[in-house]
């Protein structure tokens, strides 16, 4: 009864989280949601590209349900998996994306949680898993991930929120105020800084 209620929840949250990411990619320009967002190249478009990658191999060879996806093997990992060429449509990565939902759907609701996996990506030592503990890994990887395009979509144009219905609109002069406040917050909590002492030598 409690591993129904368990993997109902772990379920029903993956699929939320998947949704929400995707909607992150709502209204943005070709350029906008694949362009680097941050110093490591962090770009809308690749979060959805790797956490459909993540989802395919951990629901896929780790229960030996290979997906149907291709996908390199993980050792040969070499980050093309977190940006989209230009020859890789928007529409490929989110048909790659829901395509691997499927797949992976079917694996969660074939397996009870306690069937065993193996990761050979893992360090041997916690290698031997089951669908309990990589259910709740892939879910924190999605968690994150959507969490980083949160970031990214207000950074481009101030959009938050879970998706559309849940969209937060705040007046641009409310936004700035609330952010003037946390600013002056944190200058004073923050130390006076000494001046850096110069070498006369």
């Amino acid at each position: 009864m409690i591993d129904e209620f368990a993997k109902d929840n772990l379920h029903g949250r993956l699929r939320r989280d998947r949704e929400a990411l995707l909607w992150k990619l709502d209204g943005l320009s070709e350029y906008d949601v694949r362009r680097p967002l941050t110093v490591t190249g962090t770009n809308l478009l690749g979060l959805v590209k790797h956490v459909a990658t993540v989802e395919a191999r951990y629901f896929g060879e780790v229960f030996d349900r290979p997906s149907p996806e291709s996908l390199s093997r993980w050792q040969d990992s070499d980050g093309s998996d977190q940006w989209a060429s230009a020859d890789e449509t928007r529409e490929q990565i989110i048909r790659f994306y829901r395509r691997t939902w499927e797949h992976s759907d079917a694996t969660i609701n074939a397996l009870p949680l306690d069937a065993p996996g193996h990761v050979p990506w893992w360090p041997e030592s916690h290698s031997h898993t089951n669908l309990f503990a990589v259910l709740v890994h892939v879910l924190g990887e999605s968690i994150r991930h959507t969490g980083h395009a949160d970031i990214l979509r207000e950074g481009l144009d101030g959009r938050t929120g879970l998706r559309a219905e849940h969209e937060q609109r705040t007046d641009e002069e409310a936004r700035a105020a609330y952010r003037a406040r946390i600013e002056q917050a944190a200058r004073s909590a923050a130390p006076r800084e000494r001046p850096t002492a110069v070498d006369a030598s």
